[in-house]
């Protein structure tokens, strides 16, 4: 996809992988950069950017807070061209001992937001004939671990809307790639390493920094990728997830156990 000119949207733009990924693109030569987040007030200008970068409202935790961020975007939101559903939520652990109000709500960003927001978008982009729909699906979306039960199922469902969306776009002008997002340094991995860290021997995770994560999601872009997969374990990960379940059962009888670690 050339990017010169456009209008890009990004979600969960405050921090993390969101941010890397809004300072990004605001390095090539779009047009706009829309940095979707709750509270755009607090966001910290990008200092040398190429494109104007906007911080605008988006909060994603519910039907009417979605349409009302829509809402207030006014015509920008037809004039997206590239969008990024990026934000998401983590729980996990014990299937019987998680929050159901957490759960609820991670199923609610990560992907009923997600079909949601791009639902709004993809008009003008049809229109247009022009446009790419990124999502980010994890690793979690391909390989079901102990521990992860409900955030795999929510990302399983981002890889099945992006796969299914591709398919139904064919032909429009509009594309779709889906982000197998490996172990990125931010607070949001820390936060997942504890929770599944109870149960979970995550020592050796793969720890990847945010801005070169959002590099190598740049460069998928622009080369109209349909799936972006990391190198090294998370890869791997990948790749026996599409073997027998036996492989990863042998590898989560190692690494897992009922009762908490330490």
């Amino acid at each position: 996809m050339e990017l010169t000119g456009l209008t890009a949207l990004v979600t969960g733009a405050n921090g993390g992988i969101g941010r890397a990924l809004t300072e990004a693109l605001a390095a090539r030569p779009l047009k706009r950069v829309l940095a979707g987040m709750r509270d755009p007030g607090r966001f910290e200008p990008v200092r040398g950017a190429t494109a104007e970068v906007r911080p605008v409202r988006m909060d994603l935790s519910s039907r009417a807070a979605i349409e009302d961020s829509c809402a207030g975007l006014g015509d920008a939101l037809a004039a997206v061209d590239l969008l990024v559903n990026n934000a998401g939520r983590v729980t996990g652990g014990l299937l019987e001992e998680q929050d159901v109000e957490q759960v609820y709500a991670m199923f609610q960003v990560n992907l009923v937001a997600t079909a949601h927001l791009t639902a709004r978008v993809l008009p003008g982009m049809v229109a247009r004939r022009r446009g790419k729909v990124v999502n980010n699906a994890s690793i979690s979306g391909y390989a079901f671990f102990p521990a992860a039960s409900t955030y795999a199922a929510s990302k399983a469902g981002v890889v099945a809307l992006s796969e299914s969306l591709r398919r139904e776009l064919r032909g429009t002008g509009v594309s779709v790639l889906h982000l197998v997002t490996p172990g990125v340094d931010t607070p949001m991995l820390a936060e997942t390493d504890a929770i599944y860290g109870r149960h979970m021997d995550t020592s050796g995770w793969d720890k990847v920094a945010p801005a070169e994560w959002a590099a190598k999601v740049i460069t998928a872009i622009e080369k109209d990728a349909r799936v972006l997969t990391p190198p090294g374990k998370t890869g791997l990960a990948k790749l026996a997830a599409a073997g027998p379940a036996a492989l990863l059962d042998v590898f989560s009888a190692r690494a897992f156990s009922r009762r908490p670690r330490g």
